[in-house]
């Protein structure tokens, strides 16, 4: 996978292909805020669950987190 900025809901149905955009958003989101310390770092950077476009580093630190899609 390649690392870059990627739109939230393009990256959520990367990890959740089988489901509906809003269905893989709420899923993705859920995951970020279970992993605390992933979701303390992202919100450092200015990550709110209305956040439409992630960052390379942010990104990165997602695939750290929750590992590649």
């Amino acid at each position: 996978m390649q690392i870059r900025a990627y739109q939230k809901g393009e990256l959520a149905q990367m990890y959740y292909p089988w489901c509906g955009k809003r269905h893989a958003l709420r899923s993705f989101n859920k995951d970020v805020t279970h992993c605390h310390r992933l979701s303390k770092d992202l919100r450092r950077m200015g990550w709110t669950s209305q956040r439409r476009v992630l960052t390379e580093r942010m990104v990165h630190l997602i695939i750290r987190a929750l590992g590649e899609p």
